[in-house]
């Protein structure tokens, strides 16, 4: 499994771990290959030079400390000026569930927030800038992977877990916070609109839109002005103003067809969102229809 996309679900469920494909250092020169894809995740590392990554319609500079984070079988091509040579560390890996001493990244995920984020953030690339901190971890990766010492794989582990770390806090700070936001917020809300007829609690979203609950709420309420409560229970009102004036569904049924199984709690919430009862309100829905209609 190698998709950053693929592993949403199955990471916080299953034990899996990274694993390294293959790696290499490379200088190229006056280079330019057509687009390709990788079965795993690719990291391409400038060291010295630059170089044109094309990633669909965009063409990404890359220049000495900067890096691209590209997921599995995304179309990229490398374009290399024959005047200004470029050399790269490039690593790939993927991930693979299996038994072994150190916790999963399920684990490692439910202690870490960024990390969360991180693994659950819709990509397809990332482009960032290194502060020294990347590229000291691939060092020391590709060191240990050549490497026979009886430790290697426990390191490579490690080695691997401070990479997902840092590269957390880098996106953090990298990106928008008003983008990443508002595709969380989307989600959110479309979630809640296709299912505010079942007991939704905030988890559950948070879950089906793969976010940390508590993450979730805070963004959501400071993008909405509103929390995802507050927002769902008005979307049950407005679902059953209309029930109430359009059609003959009794009181109590449409309770439950808004998510609500207690009429009483329902008439309660009605009342006081709207300041009246749902009864109330569909007799006078119904009595402007027909005066309309007269």
């Amino acid at each position: 499994m190698s998709h950053f996309k693929s592993i949403n679900g199955s990471l916080l469920k299953h034990d899996f771990y990274p694993k390294v494909t293959a790696f290499y250092f490379k200088t190229w020169i006056s280079f330019y290959m057509d687009f390709h894809r990788h079965d795993d995740i690719e990291i391409m590392y400038v060291l010295k030079g630059q170089c044109i990554v094309k990633v669909e319609k965009q063409s990404l500079l890359l220049k000495q400390g900067s890096f691209i984070l590209l997921d599995a079988n995304v179309p990229h091509k490398l374009v290399i000026d024959p005047n200004k040579p470029c050399r790269m560390l490039n690593i790939e890996f993927g991930f693979v569930e299996k038994n072994n001493l150190l916790p999963p990244l399920r684990k490692l995920i439910n202690e870490s927030q960024n990390l969360h984020e991180f693994l659950r953030f819709p990509f397809k690339y990332l482009v960032l800038k290194d502060t020294n901190e990347i590229y000291h971890t691939l060092k020391s990766l590709v060191l240990e992977l050549d490497s026979k010492e009886e430790e290697q794989e426990l390191m490579v582990q490690l080695h691997m877990t401070q990479l997902f770390v840092w590269l957390a806090r880098m996106m953090k700070n990298a990106l928008p916070q008003n983008e990443e936001a508002n595709v969380y917020v989307k989600r959110a809300i479309d979630f809640l609109h296709q299912n505010y007829d079942c007991d939704i609690k905030i988890k559950d979203v948070g879950e089906a839109v793969n976010l940390h609950p508590g993450y979730l709420h805070r963004i959501f309420k400071k993008q909405m002005n509103l929390t995802m409560v507050e927002y769902l229970t008005s979307l049950r009102i407005e679902k059953a103003k209309m029930l109430l004036s359009e059609t003959e569904i009794p009181i109590i049924d449409i309770a439950v067809y808004v998510g609500m199984n207690s009429r009483q709690y329902f008439s309660l919430l009605f009342k006081k969102y709207t300041e009246t009862t749902p009864l109330q309100y569909r007799k006078f829905s119904q009595r402007n229809v027909h005066q309309i209609k007269e």
